[in-house]
């Protein structure tokens, strides 16, 4: 705040209530050096002078590129309708519930998304949503530790790198032993797990479909850790669900996802949506809200939050969670999303999917001197790593430059495979683009 030399009455009037004489008084406490003094602010513009800058400061990010990127982050189709709901005001403007008698809309539809994700999950219990897929794993890993009072976890590698990264700062000062198995072939390697698996192993954590994109059932893992005493934590891929068996039905305790494939646009990273699920009995356990379906005293219907864990609800010492806010507006959002593809709606587009990565696959590995990392009889579901014969970075930067965001290089997290890449293909891709890619790579190679 600048210096203001000559004070009106006003301002005369209100420093004298608080006893300093003049601005100057105010700010005593700072140091001269550190203020500011006058500040150079040009002088304002316009409202068209504003949307002009504003718009060639936006035209400045090329978002034309044909997106092949995945790697936890999805370029999904998201319905008009979606964004027509959610930004209506009462729910754009609606904030944390705290009065229930005036916030039952927004608590009906944190019910309704948590009734869906359970259903989704094949999970009893949903919590009104965290912050992103790696938060998920984070609160699902402290969760267990609660649970068993335990403190070693053991993490299968091929789960999300950023999401391991996270885990790894989140757990640094709470005495947490993490033990990272190295993959086999781009599944769990079994034998690896069950070696690593004791009586102090708090939680077993596993992705699937894993980052990449290979498929594994997760129930002869899940019985293994059940065996020693702990738990399973499964992280998913939402969308993949439509397909593919839910965590509930392979001995998932607590079941977690990055909701962005549920409705949410890219946008620069953010902001996403934390999936976390878990068995009823766990439930008291969980981080964050879980709203409810209740009646009055006078036998109608309403909803209420049931759980508030947090630290602001409950003595600091017995909060679950330090997660201070939810994500509504982006949970609202999935909802919206699933509701309008229904149980038919989702299955069809994550058979295209599917469908579209088969098909792409293929036609890449026709490329001379493309070859696949996994053995071909992996299950995937749409990402899959292919082998070049020259690192992938430099493949994608050359990519980069014909239109196409071609992928992840698997070289910046795992050293061995500096010439892999990662793609992912969604119900976007057309077949053009698909064919695109085959001979841009082809040209470059």
């Amino acid at each position: 705040m600048p210096f203001i030399a000559n004070t009106n009455a006003q301002q005369k009037e209100m420093l004298g209530a608080i006893g300093a004489g003049c601005i100057e008084d105010l700010f005593a406490d700072i140091p001269a050096r550190l203020r500011c003094g006058e500040l150079d602010i040009p002088s304002g513009l316009s409202e068209q002078e504003v949307r002009n800058r504003l718009d060639a400061l936006a035209k400045r990010n090329n978002v034309d590129y044909i997106s092949f990127l995945g790697g936890g982050f999805y370029d999904h189709y998201i319905p008009a309708a979606v964004d027509a709901i959610v930004g209506r005001s009462e729910f754009y403007t609606a904030y944390t519930p705290y009065q229930p008698e005036i916030s039952q809309g927004t608590l009906q539809a944190i019910y309704e998304y948590q009734s869906a994700i359970c259903r989704l999950t094949g999970m009893e219990t949903a919590n009104a949503s965290l912050y992103d897929g790696g938060t998920a794993i984070c609160e699902a890993i402290m969760m267990a530790a609660h649970i068993t009072d335990r403190k070693r976890i053991v993490i299968d590698d091929s789960v999300n790198p950023i999401y391991r990264k996270m885990v790894r700062s989140y757990t640094s000062n709470l005495g947490i032993e993490l033990v990272e198995i190295p993959s086999r072939d781009g599944l769990p390697d079994p034998d690896a797990i069950q070696a690593a698996l004791d009586e102090r192993t708090a939680a077993l954590v596993l992705q699937t479909p894993n980052f990449f994109g290979c498929v594994a059932d997760g129930s002869n893992l899940s019985a293994r850790i059940h065996e020693h005493g702990g738990l399973s934590i499964i992280s998913t891929y939402p969308l993949a669900l439509g397909i593919l068996r839910p965590p509930g039905e392979s001995g998932a305790d607590i079941a977690v996802a990055e909701g962005q494939s549920l409705g949410l646009a890219l946008s620069f990273g953010g902001p996403y949506l934390g999936v976390l699920t878990t068995r009823k009995k766990f439930a008291r356990k969980m981080p964050g809200r879980i709203a409810g379906r209740t009646t009055d005293t006078q036998g109608r219907e309403g909803f209420v939050l049931t759980l508030q864990a947090r630290e602001q609800h409950i003595r600091r010492e017995k909060a679950t969670s330090n997660i201070c806010t939810n994500q509504a507006l982006c949970a609202l959002t999935s909802l919206v999303y699933l509701s309008l593809l229904g149980k038919e709606g989702l299955p069809e587009v994550a058979k295209v999917c599917a469908d579209k990565a088969a098909y792409a696959r293929k036609r890449l590995l026709q490329v001379p001197g493309v070859s696949l990392q996994f053995p071909a009889e992996r299950p995937f579901f749409n990402e899959f790593v292919l082998r070049l014969p020259m690192a992938a970075d430099k493949v994608i930067r050359r990519l980069f430059l014909r239109g196409i965001a071609a992928g992840f290089p698997l070289g910046r997290y795992w050293p061995e495979m500096d010439n892999c890449l990662l793609l992912a293909v969604t119900e976007k891709r057309t077949k053009e683009e698909i064919d695109f890619l085959a001979h841009a790579l082809e040209a470059i190679l």
